[in-house]
């Protein structure tokens, strides 16, 4: 008998931000990048696999265009990209985001993945505070403490990936597994089996992309200089980002 064929997860990547000009120069938007990120994962499966092969993807810009949504019934599953703005502000495109992903999570069907900003969006559709934090900023390559389901979902005992925020969901959803925390954010990364995987992090980012977002910020006043210079000595470590893109793989085609 041959095997069973698995269609491709139509991924809807909901792009709340546009990138700084170098990584919008070499990807586009942000669907761009995450193109780039899955690739990196499929090419690293044993044995690899192309990305045709394992997800359908489509880009949607919901920040100018109200309507850009795709409807729930075309596809099997939406990312939520980072941005710049704050998930917890009452802009209309976050109100309609925040609406749009509660109406996906009660649904049932349509998976839910969010990263940064989209992991804030997913904990304020799903009721749990969301809002700036006291203990500042985190920024460039840092280490997380995986709770066993984390270890266990992400394939490693220790996760290093890329951040860049200052906003955080204070408080686990309803019915949410933590996967992992730091000292600066305790909820860093969420799992409801079949429903919603969120990291605060940025699996995407790379050390080109984090550094050109850092130079940015520090000119345009918003880092302070021994924030940028911290972000800058850990710009260019190890990190797991194609490891957290595997378990988005794998909670997508669960």
């Amino acid at each position: 008998m041959g095997s069973i064929y698995i269609p491709p997860v139509r991924l809807a990547i909901l792009e709340a931000d546009t990138p700084v000009p170098g990584i919008k120069a070499k990807y586009g938007s942000y669907g761009g990048v995450f193109r780039y990120l899955f690739e990196r994962a499929c090419a690293s499966l044993d044995p690899p696999v192309p990305l045709s092969s394992v997800l359908e993807l489509s880009s949607h810009d919901i920040v100018n265009d109200l309507n850009a949504y795709p409807d729930p019934e075309t596809i099997d599953a939406i990312l939520i990209s980072g941005s710049k703005y704050s998930a917890y502000e009452n802009d209309e495109w976050i109100v309609r985001l925040t609406q749009y992903t509660r109406r996906c999570l009660e649904g049932g069907r349509v998976r839910v993945v969010g990263t940064c900003f989209g992991h804030q969006i997913v904990g304020r559709a799903m009721g749990s505070q969301v809002g700036k934090n006291d203990r500042g900023w985190e920024l460039s390559v840092t280490e997380h403490e995986l709770t066993p389901e984390g270890k266990k979902l992400f394939g490693v005992e220790k996760l290093s990936i890329h951040q860049m925020h200052r906003d955080v969901v204070y408080d686990l959803p309803p019915g949410a597994v933590p996967l992992a925390s730091t000292d600066v954010c305790a909820v860093q990364a969420m799992h409801i089996p079949k429903r919603l995987i969120t990291v605060q992090g940025h699996p995407e980012f790379t050390e080109d992309m984090v550094r050109e977002i850092l130079e940015m910020r520090r000119y345009g006043g918003i880092l302070g200089e021994d924030i940028f210079e911290d972000g800058m000595r850990r710009v260019g470590n190890k990190h797991d980002g194609v490891a957290v893109a595997r378990a988005f793989l794998r909670f997508l085609r669960e």
